[in-house]
């Protein structure tokens, strides 16, 4: 299997420092960055940071759904061609001891016992009925011997409480690395702590600790800024969040290793090339590792990791989260050892009413909510700006848009204002709650590794088979920060320089 390697890239974000002096305006010929014009800001942009644990994924179209027969008899994963935009991927799954961590920032920061006890996973779920898991409902979250493992039991609400707060971390890393902010670990209490877009909505007070050009307001001479870090100086990253189902997918087949000139040279049915889930000489392999099983699952009954001596593929129950090779994305265990959340609500038809464009289906969309005065209300008690749907009065005009809650759009029976419209508990399972799994666990047999495969699982409920990735949107050049560029496109000229004319 060809492996491609895509390097970290190091902190290469360009603060907000003053461009070039000649540096002007292309529409009025006034220059940037200067109090004479008034101030307006240019600043030099190299390109998005990669975020801490993410792999940059190329997008492009392929086509989605299922690459085999579809032994459930589901019809819920029809093929359909799509477009993904490049986007950001955990390279593993969400381990214990990241979760762990995120629980014990928890447990320092608010008063409220309620909030960390509705964070913590539910370790019950290893428990079976007639089976004798009680040391995994002990020890598998919290033993260090279990540490690099994935974290299981964590619902669809609780994984997305933890993209959210891992995007305010991560920027607050950030601006303190720029000595935009300084750390200070014993100020953070409750409703006092780094959030992304209350700071950004200037509710979030904070301390300089050094001056800093990218604080300079030049609108006025020798003046620091007073809203701060904006989002157009381009410092700040944006959300971490959990992929949608056609990202997940689209990464899990990794079909940027079999394309040449824009033809797939080879289909798959797995992360990896052949049709079987072990090494042959056809997907590469060499005589070390021909033979060995390439992910974590269920291989036959009663079998869950092979016979004493040779195991298979020594996953009992999950593995460490880098275990196995990673497929040419160079993302882990995206076949086997847990399946995923991703952010979809399910429908079976799904692959029919998706847009072939980022496809997804969940759209709630919302305003931040004001008070009388058109001011942003106070934050809420965990320090978050406070939203609600967008009022449908103010899009009479709109045409791509009038309501918020889109998630049960074009449902078969009539769609009334985001309503559910299936029988919930009677004839189905599906609402408005139910969230779309991906790939196959420990626990399943090799036909749910096919990234194509889909089922679903209310969102506040919780597996021990269950985990989850994050991702993040890729602003900017899909190929990433390098210098790599198109070619054979015909160019627009602006920016160029013109050649005179003899």
């Amino acid at each position: 299997m060809k492996k491609i390697i895509i390097p970290c890239i190091a902190v290469i974000v360009m603060l907000a420092l003053p461009a070039c002096k000649k540096n002007k305006s292309a529409t009025t010929g006034q220059g940037y960055n200067s109090s004479k014009w008034g101030g307006f800001e240019v600043h030099k942009y190299k390109g998005q940071e990669t975020g801490p644990g993410l792999v940059l994924i190329e997008g492009g179209s392929f086509v989605m759904g299922s690459h085999e027969e579809n032994v459930t008899f589901s019809n819920d994963n029809f093929k359909k061609k799509v477009t993904v935009q490049s986007f950001y991927l955990d390279e593993t799954e969400v381990s214990n001891i990241q979760y762990l961590e995120y629980l014990y920032w928890i447990g320092r920061v608010f008063s409220f016992p309620e909030i960390y006890k509705n964070a913590l996973p539910d370790t019950n779920s290893w428990r079976s009925k007639l089976a004798f898991n009680e040391p995994f409902v002990e020890y598998y979250f919290r033993h260090p011997a279990y540490q690099d493992y994935p974290v299981v039991g964590v619902s669809w609400l609780q994984a997305k409480n933890f993209a959210d707060w891992r995007t305010d971390r991560v920027n607050e890393t950030i601006l303190d690395r720029e000595k935009i902010i300084k750390y200070t670990p014993n100020t953070e209490a409750d409703d006092n702590n780094f959030n992304s877009k209350a700071y950004l909505a200037g509710q979030y007070e904070f301390s300089v600790k050094t001056k800093k050009k990218v604080l300079r307001d030049y609108s006025q001479k020798k003046k620091k800024r007073r809203d701060k870090v904006r989002v157009e100086d381009g410092i700040l990253l944006p959300e971490y969040r959990l992929p949608t189902e056609a990202e997940w997918e689209y990464a899990a087949l990794a079909g940027i290793g079999n394309s040449t000139l824009e033809n797939v040279d080879e289909g798959k049915i797995y992360p990896w090339n052949d049709l079987t889930v072990r090494w042959t000489s056809n997907n590469g392999a060499t005589e070390r590792v021909r033979g060995l099983i390439l992910a974590n699952f269920k291989r036959g009954d009663g079998d869950q990791g092979g016979i004493a001596g040779k195991l298979n593929d020594g996953g009992f129950i999950t593995t460490p989260v880098f275990s196995f090779w990673p497929n040419d994305y160079g993302l882990y265990n995206m076949a086997g050892n847990v399946s995923e959340w991703v952010m979809d609500v399910y429908r079976p038809l799904s692959s029919e009413d998706m847009a072939d464009f980022n496809s997804f289906r969940g759209n709630v969309y919302t305003k931040l909510k004001l008070d009388a005065y058109g001011d942003i209300e106070m934050k809420d008690t965990l320090g978050r700006l406070i939203y609600e749907l967008v009022d449908p009065a103010q899009n009479v005009n709109r045409r791509n848009y009038k309501v918020g809650d889109n998630i049960g759009f074009k449902d078969e029976l009539n769609y009334n204002g985001g309503e559910q419209q299936y029988e919930y508990g009677v004839t189905s399972l599906i609402d408005n709650q139910a969230r779309v799994i991906k790939g196959g666990s420990w626990n399943d047999r090799a036909y749910w590794m096919s990234p194509g495969t889909r089922r679903y699982l209310d969102e506040e409920l919780s597996l021990s088979t269950l985990g989850f990735r994050c991702a993040m949107i890729r602003i900017g050049s899909p190929v990433g920060n390098s210098k790599k560029k198109y070619k054979g496109l015909p160019s627009s000229g602006i920016g160029s320089k013109k050649k005179k004319r003899r």
